[in-house]
Parts: C-alpha cells; structure tokens; sequence
C-alpha cells in the first residue's frame, strides 16, 4: 500500500530529449543498432502530473493530444505505471495521471520516452517507494531503448541501445530553437535508409564547454548520421535546417535523432526573437525555444 504522507500531487516538465551528435556505430545481429550519442535535455516538453483519486485515470490534454491514440493500454505512461506496480510489488489504487501534451508525436526528440521517465520518478515521489537504480534503469528499458536516458534529465553520453549511460560534459549557458515541420517520419524506414551501420563514434569529449563556439565548434567535428537519410525521405527536413542556419544568430544547427525536428543553437538573450521570427515565416511549423539544459 502507498503510504498515506507520500500520496499527494506530484508533477514535473517531461523535457525533450534532443540528440546534439547520433553516430551510428554498429548494428546486433537481432536488429538494433548501436549509438554513440551526446543527449541534451532543454527546458522544453510536456508536463506529467499525478494526483490522488479514485480509481485509475488518464487525461491527455494539450496541442498534441489529438496525435496520441487515446488514453489505450499501449501508452507508455499507463505501461510505466504497471511495471513500477509490479516491481515495486505495490498497487497503485486512486491515481489520475494527467499528460498534457506539448511536444509534436513521433519526431526525433523523445516525447513519449520522456513522459514515461518522467511518470517513473514521479510514482516514485508519489508512492515513497524508490526502486534500485540497476532496476530502475532495467525497468525503464523495458519500456523502450530511450526511456532511460530520459530518467535523468542532464547531458549524457548514450551509447550502445541506449543502455550505457555516462555523464555528459558541462554545456554553457545558451539557448535552444527546436523547429518540427509538423510531419511525421517513420525511425525504422529512416534507419533502413542508412547507407552503412559501421561508422566511427564521436570524438573524446571534453569535461565541459566554456561557450557557445566551443560547442557549436565540437559538434561541427560530429555528426547525425541519422540525418541524410532523413532528408532523403522528407526533403522539407532539409528546407527546416536552411532556415535555421540562414539567421546569423544561430550557431549551430541539425536533426534530432530520427527527425523530423531540427535545434538551433544561439545566445540564450536571442531564442525568443528567433523563435518569433521563424513563427512569422513559417506559421505552419511547430516552434519552441528555451534554455538548452
């Protein structure tokens, strides 16, 4: 049973999880292809709220709700839900979930693997039951190869599925515009359109960025091999990264994982008037900015 003093409102911003580099090192012979990733998690996504009721309840409200299937026993929140239940060996009577849904579905930034990482923290604060990071971490796998790194929102090193994790370096302070085209692109075509799975990783990385140049210069030394073929498939992808790095206050810019969203990087003090800027020339696009981390 939960106990009665940990049972109260929790919620959290699911952040998005963008991939500033994704090399593509290898493929296992079940499939799945191995990563060699530097992760960033702005201040930038849904939020996930839990709170005491009766019964068992989810809401999904927000710009993006429409895109999910309803609240189905495929949702990964109501998925991240179960399996804490059943690890935890605890049940979870009177509970609403509320997902209010502000990043674009399927596009590259790990929206629905961030609200399940997120659900799985907030369960824990919610039920005062805090399971052992190995299993935490082996639970949140199971519900999908982005969840965990999703479970600590900081700059990470994510290789392997996504199962070997290690700190990521410092970032500055800068801002960060994330623009999707509202199109959606399927990750396994895009993987399937990859030239070769054997590529070289991603430099060493430093212990820290300083600035903004010294990032956009190491990133600039990396690459989304995710990306090209993305662009193949969607060629606006293309037309999104244009735009970007044809404003002067951009420093950097590319494709989050498998797309179709792109991130600008630039001053913190510029975001909003990019972000503003972009919405003007391009009204059919979803468009957000923030800081980086």
């Amino acid at each position: 049973m939960i106990p009665a003093a940990a049972a109260s409102t929790r919620a959290e911003l699911a952040r998005a999880k963008v991939n500033l580099s994704l090399h593509v090192t290898g493929r296992r012979p079940d499939g799945y292809h191995l990563l060699d990733s530097l992760v960033a998690f702005p201040q930038i996504g849904d939020r996930v709220c839990l709170e005491p009721t009766e019964g068992l309840d989810l809401r999904l409200e927000g710009p993006f709700a429409r895109d999910l299937d309803g609240p189905s026993d495929d949702n990964l929140v109501l998925k991240a839900v179960r399996v804490f239940s059943e690890k935890a060996g605890i049940s979870l009577p009177g509970l609403r979930l509320t997902l209010t849904k502000r990043l674009p579905v399927a596009s590259g930034i790990g929206g629905g693997s961030s609200d399940a990482a997120t659900t799985l923290r907030l369960l824990e604060e919610f039920t005062g039951t805090y399971l052992e990071d190995g299993d935490l971490q082996a639970l949140a796998l199971s519900l999908g190869a982005d969840v965990p790194v999703c479970l600590f929102p900081e700059p990470q090193i994510m290789r392997g599925i996504g199962d070997e994790l290690l700190p990521g370096p410092r970032l500055p302070d800068c801002g960060i515009v994330l623009v999707n085209p509202r199109i959606g692109v399927s990750t396994p075509e895009v993987f399937q359109s990859l030239d070769s799975p054997d590529n070289a990783p991603m430099p060493n990385l430093p212990e820290t960025f300083a600035s903004l140049a010294e990032l956009a210069g190491f990133l600039a030394g990396c690459r989304n091999d995710l990306q090209a073929p993305a662009i193949v498939l969607r060629p606006v992808i293309g037309e999104v990264l244009s735009s970007l790095e044809a404003d002067q206050r951009i420093a950097f810019a590319r494709m989050s994982g498998s797309g179709a969203t792109c991130f600008g990087l630039c001053d913190f003090a510029d975001a909003i008037a990019v972000e503003r800027d972009l919405r003007t020339a391009h009204p059919d696009w979803w468009i957000a900015s923030g800081p980086l981390s």
